[in-house]
């Protein structure tokens, strides 16, 4: 088949994936839907709750791996969309639908490319997995299945990057903070105030800088997002909770920065939720990256995290659509961009050495 005929499959899957409601944790008519699919492609697939992966027939274990993988998952409809976010509708080049930016096209782009390297020469092992709970970073998304699947030398992530290569991706840490203090009458001089108890640490968290920039990345960069205290005007509150949202380049580490800021927000009692999703970058070096390069593509450094985080291996994102029209309304891909992503990954896997 020629590309043009892949193009075609890979549309009206995502036609069909549109069209089943998919938000994360409810993924299981989605993966359904793909398990279908797969079976009238004559491909054995491995499922683990709505998690679904391929390895290619001629596996061989002394050759190195190459996983393509996107997620299934999409985040709620928000309200401002003026078509129905579940009826895929094509208008000349454009295929409107919720998921069809992120991570749909990449998906679709993904399964296509395997099909085609399936009939090429490969001194490689292909993996293809389609992870779930991606966009809440849940338990029983692509965490759940990495134990389960072979060892995997580098892989290619379908996040929406416009096909361009990123090859770092911010990691991210999110804390609950507490002051404690003592209630009392705002009319007389009693009580211990928490809102005041936590002023000098919020006012230390938003002035500090962390020395280590990353060129790809920037620096890693904290901010308050969430405060929550008092209850009516005429006591003194004795609690105060804040949400700090982390983001961090390749030079710090979660568990590093979490015992850092205990250390200096002296006042305040800290409990991270979780130091699993961490930076991850690639090197230039790499040879898929020195491919990209090579065909004029141009590496960047991504603010957003995905699925990369969780993976202990050298990956990188690189998929059709724009992270612009991700989690918007009237969330759209172009035609084109699933067949220039076809041709692209097809490039990039065919004649790969590692």
């Amino acid at each position: 088949m020629e590309t043009r005929n892949y193009t075609n499959d890979a549309v009206e899957l995502l036609k069909e994936l549109i069209a089943i409601p998919s938000v994360s944790r409810n993924e299981t008519k989605a993966a359904d839907k793909l398990a279908e699919r797969l079976k009238t492609w004559n491909l054995p697939f491995g499922r683990e709750g709505n998690n679904i992966w391929i390895g290619c027939p001629d596996w061989d274990n002394n050759r190195p791996t190459v996983m393509l993988n996107a997620h299934i998952d999409t985040v709620k409809p928000v309200s401002s969309w003026t078509r129905d976010a579940f009826t895929p509708t094509q208008e000349g080049d454009l295929l409107y639908g919720l998921g069809a930016n992120d991570c749909g096209g990449g998906l679709v782009s993904l399964l296509q490319t395997y099909r085609i390297m399936l009939q090429r020469p490969r001194n490689y092992n292909l993996l293809w997995v389609a992870s779930a709970e991606e966009e809440v970073s849940g338990d029983n998304g692509l965490s759940r299945i990495l134990p389960l699947l072979p060892k995997v030398d580098v892989a290619i992530v379908g996040e929406p990057t416009g096909m361009q290569p990123a090859i770092a991706e911010k990691g991210l840490m999110v804390i609950d903070g507490y002051a404690h203090g003592k209630s009392g009458h705002a009319a007389r001089n009693e009580g211990v105030n928490a809102i005041y108890e936590a002023l000098d640490d919020l006012v230390w968290l938003r002035d500090y800088k962390f020395r280590k920039v990353s060129p790809l990345l920037g620096a890693t960069k904290m901010t308050v997002t969430v405060v929550e205290g008092g209850t009516q005007h005429n006591v003194i509150p004795d609690t105060l909770h804040f949400i700090i949202d982390v983001r961090t380049n390749e030079f710090y580490q979660n568990e590093y920065l979490f015992n850092f800021l205990c250390k200096k927000m002296t006042k305040c009692e800290l409990r991270a939720r979780s130091f699993r999703l961490h930076s991850s970058a690639i090197s230039p070096e790499h040879p898929l990256i020195k491919r990209c390069i090579e065909r004029g593509m141009l590496p960047f450094g991504s603010p957003t995290l995905s699925d990369q985080a969780l993976m202990s291996f050298p990956s990188f994102k690189l998929g059709p659509g724009e992270s612009s029209r991700s989690h918007s309304a009237n969330e759209f891909i172009k035609i084109s961009e699933i067949e220039q992503a076809i041709d692209t990954y097809v490039g990039l896997l065919d004649g790969l050495t590692l």
